[in-house]
């Protein structure tokens, strides 16, 4: 199965899309001879994979961003994208076997097949085997001090957290685990009387921060305190 794609939705499509399976576009057109010959051996082979690849199609005649993007001269041109990059590609209609052996190449391996089974399962033992192979494993990590928290466990939480970059999920875990034991009922009365601390005491300005984090962007509250916060800090 196939998905046709336009220079208006291949930025999510594609290239967002590719960020969690690879994507095959097939750059073709109606004219195009080699390209009705190559177009159902592609699907064939892709849907073959179960969803581990994706396909979609683009009409160059209809899209000519894209065709530009890709710097079309000649077609059938068949590109893989992973992560928003393309990783591989070729060009003309190509034997069944080729295209089988090119599509082989983005599957996942064993191992990722293995790592992803245990996220899938989520419980502690199952993340505490992916990092027993890979310490430093983001999803794992995040996965599994999000459990800590939830059970109370929240020093090991953070400690955990540390083996990781921070990101927006990584702060708000955090926040999470460090508010555990505040109350969480009055956010306007604690940051107000936080306030007048955050400038010279790190505990009360990283306790201001969490809670921000805890309401979230989409709390109408929040943008305000935080111009208050950069008010007081400069």
């Amino acid at each position: 199965m196939s998905l046709d794609v336009t220079d208006a939705d291949f930025q999510t499509a594609v290239i967002d899309r590719s960020s969690h399976v690879p994507v095959v576009v097939d750059l073709w057109a109606p004219w195009c001879g080699p390209c009705r010959t190559l177009g159902p051996i592609i699907e064939r082979v892709i849907d073959a994979t179960g969803g581990q690849v994706e396909l979609v199609k683009v009409n160059i005649d209809e899209n000519p961003g894209i065709a530009q993007a890709f710097g079309v001269q000649s077609i059938p041109l068949v590109v893989a994208m992973k992560d928003g990059q393309p990783l591989d590609g070729f060009l003309g209609a190509q034997p069944e076997h080729v295209v089988q052996e090119f599509i082989a190449k983005l599957l996942p391996s064993a191992e990722l097949l293995q790592v992803q089974s245990l996220l899938d399962a989520g419980d502690e033992a199952s993340l505490q085997q992916i990092l027993a192979a890979d310490p430093g494993h983001p999803e794992a990590v995040v996965k599994l001090a999000d459990l800590m928290v939830t059970s109370g466990r929240t020093d090991e939480a953070l400690e955990l957290l540390t083996r990781i970059p921070e990101t927006e999920e990584v702060r708000l875990i955090a926040a999470r685990a460090r508010m555990a034991t505040k109350p969480a009922d009055d956010y306007d009365a604690q940051l107000a009387g936080l306030l007048n601390s955050v400038k010279d005491d790190e505990a009360a300005r990283q306790q201001y921060l969490d809670i921000l984090e805890l309401m979230g962007a989409e709390d109408e509250r929040t943008a305000g305190y935080r111009r208050k916060l950069t008010n007081r800090l400069f």
